[in-house]
């Protein structure tokens, strides 16, 4: 390498994997993985804390596992953005520092490597990834000595390390299953540029998977055999993971593997032995619903992004899981063409990444990346209803905006509630995080007008601002750490498909039940402000229609509700219509209008300072009540 080019500051792409880790840079205009200190390509993301108490990162780590079994972490990716901790003895370790380990190991063979000092660097996360694990890889690098430059997603980090040369256009599917996450990205390629059009994927799914699922059939082959329960001894269990792991990777090019493992165990009768021999064809079926798992996002992705089989033009296979035969064959097979060879599946998200920091380097010229956001973000409104802000497989960096109001009359404070996923029910999604907004003048419920802003930066990290318009008060916040359960993600979207209908009933209910207190908050409002212009007879039937709706409002009948609501609709604007022809104006009160009763409300005009906002629109939370001192 010449001097000039040690020279130059050298941002570097790093491919922050659930087993395996790598680092690559961009040299001559290509993108060349850099090896670590023992001549490996890829890095073993695992870290062996040591009783001297030095430890150890990569190929090391892996082969001590199993005499510091209790003291060995792997697949720290999958604990990413949660409040797990890894503990040894009396200390423990979050997620971010583990990986912090991971980079720092990877870091220092680089700068060895290449004789320069290395201090940015694009990291790659799954697709579907949220923001707290987002967020929290962001922390790792820092945590690392790292200035992270771009999070960028491993789909299509792949993709830029296919399509760095090629011209013309190109429809690509990038089908990523690496040892703890599964993704699916589908990419238009066009002369440089580089836009996602759909995603999936589970972050729950991997090859460590298909090892546990050798595991569970080695414990239970034993246990038939010699009556011990394996699973009680964690130092054997670190044997068999590695056995396992062997097993899976030799089946990829044989049909039939041996398992044998000496001494494994023993009891009264003296040490006992482990062998059996497993088929491709027992592998197979017994992952046969792993393998299912992967068409199920594969799917959604096409629909998502409104094509079939026969509109993609490349297949790429990302991870060494889709090394396994039965992956190839499931993706032949789903997408109706062999998938692309020409990408080593371990080491192309780092090329990519190495790709993506070239550009943010201005080494790489007319190279444009348009990424998306996996899943959709909004806040809770009035009836536990989630209203988006941004849909899922919104193009980012983005920004949106909507205008809220309260719920209550005389609210002076809000609370932001911020969600993430598919759900229509508030409580069904995931809380990211919650703000209060305080300090708004009193007034009547629907006259605030409170702006919420959501913006999602190139990292696809949230932060979240509301505003005050008449007093231009304002707070904000950026979504740190959403503390995700393992499953929540995958849970997400497997619900918002099985109760999809039952989710639209709910809805239904709440908006049909939202109009009609709101109509008759307005039959009351009206009452008190026009006083004795409203004769006793027309108090009476209004009075009536209140309680008929206030009863029926007590059932879950939606289309009875929905009836009676039209109904005392239909008795306000016969009064509003009698004033009007006697006195020739409108009446003083507020009108009732189509936007604050939401669907289904007549179409009257609104008042100039009434906002049109409909009941999604109203914020209901806990406020702090005034006394309405305009009486």
């Amino acid at each position: 390498m010449s001097n000039e080019k040690t020279k130059k500051e050298l941002v570097v792409g790093i491919d922050l994997g659930t087993t395996n880790s790598g680092i690559a840079y961009m040299v001559a205009g290509k993108p060349e993985i850099i090896p670590n200190v023992e001549g490996g390509r890829i890095t073993p993301s695992v870290i062996s804390f040591n009783e001297d108490g030095t430890r150890t990162v990569g190929i090391q780590a892996k082969r001590q596992a199993i005499a510091l079994h209790d003291r060995t972490c792997r697949s720290i990716k999958r604990r990413m953005g949660t409040e797990y901790r890894f503990k040894v003895e009396d200390i423990e370790y979050r997620p971010e520092e583990i990986s912090a380990m991971i980079l720092t190991k990877l870091k220092e063979d680089a700068e060895g490597y290449l004789g320069q000092k290395i201090e940015k660097a694009v990291i790659t996360v799954p697709a579907y990834f949220s923001d707290s694990q987002r967020q929290a890889t962001k922390d790792a690098g820092e945590i690392a000595g790292l200035e992270v430059l771009r999070i960028v997603n491993e789909p299509t980090a792949s993709a830029l390390a296919y399509g760095l040369d090629r011209e013309g256009t190109e429809r690509v599917l990038v089908f990523d299953l690496g040892g703890g996450t599964f993704d699916i990205s589908i990419l238009d390629l066009d002369e440089g540029l580089f836009k996602v059009i759909a995603t999936s994927g589970n972050n729950l799914l991997g090859g460590d998977d298909w090892d546990q699922m050798i595991i569970d059939w080695i414990v239970d082959e034993f246990k038939k055999k010699e009556g011990i329960d394996l699973s009680k001894d964690s130092k054997v269990m670190q044997r068999l993971k590695d056995a396992a792991e062997d097993a899976k990777i030799e089946l990829t090019s044989k049909l039939n593997t041996r398992i044998s493992l000496p001494y494994l165990t023993a009891d009264a009768s003296g040490p006992k032995h482990l062998d059996l021999d497993l088929s491709r064809a027992k592998f197979e079926d017994m992952t046969k619903d792993l393998v299912e798992k992967c068409a199920g996002p594969s799917r959604q992705a096409m629909q998502d992004a409104g094509i079939k089989a026969g509109d993609i033009d490349k297949v790429i296979l990302v991870g060494g899981a889709t090394r396994m035969p039965m992956i190839r064959e499931m993706a032949k097979e789903m997408f109706g063409k062999d998938p692309h060879k020409g990408v080593a599946p371990e080491e192309v998200v780092a090329l990519g990444a190495a790709v993506q920091a070239a550009v943010l380097a201005g080494e790489v010229k007319d190279i444009l990346l348009l990424d998306v956001t996996p899943l959709t973000l909004g806040i809770e409104t009035l009836g536990n209803i989630s209203t988006p802000l941004i849909e899922r497989n919104t193009t980012i960096p983005v920004t949106k905006k909507n205008v809220f109001s309260t719920a209550a009359d005389m609210q002076t404070s809000v609370e932001i509630h911020v969600l993430q996923g598919e759900r229509t029910m508030a409580n069904d999604n995931i809380t990211l995080g919650r703000f209060q907004l305080v300090g708004i003048p009193p007034a009547h419920r629907g006259i605030p007008q409170i702006e919420v802003s959501f913006d999602m930066d190139a990292n696809g990290i949230l932060q979240v601002s509301a505003k005050d318009l008449g007093t231009g008060k304002e707070q904000s916040i950026v979504i740190q750490s959403s503390h995700l359960s393992e499953d929540d993600i995958k849970k997400m979207r497997d619900d918002s498909e099985k109760y999809q209908e039952e989710d639209q009933k709910r809805k239904e209910i709440v908006e049909a039940k939202n109009s009609a207190e709101q109509t008759i908050y307005m039959a009351e409002k009206t009452f008190k402000e026009l006083g004795d212009k409203i004769s006793d007879s027309e108090k009476k039937i209004i009075d009536e229609k209140s309680e008929e709706l206030k009863k029926e409002m007590e059932t879950d009948n939606v289309d009875t509700i929905k009836a009676k609501t039209e109904e005392l609709l239909q008795e306000m604007s016969k009064v509003s219509q009698r004033i009007y022809a006697e006195t020739g104006q409108a009446p003083g009160g507020p009108q009732p209008d189509a936007a604050q009763y939401g669907p289904g409300a007549p179409d009257t005009p609104s008042t100039p300072e009434q906002p049109e906002i409909d009941e999604e629109q109203v914020i209901d939370v806990d406020y702090e009540p005034v006394e309405d001192d305009e009486e």
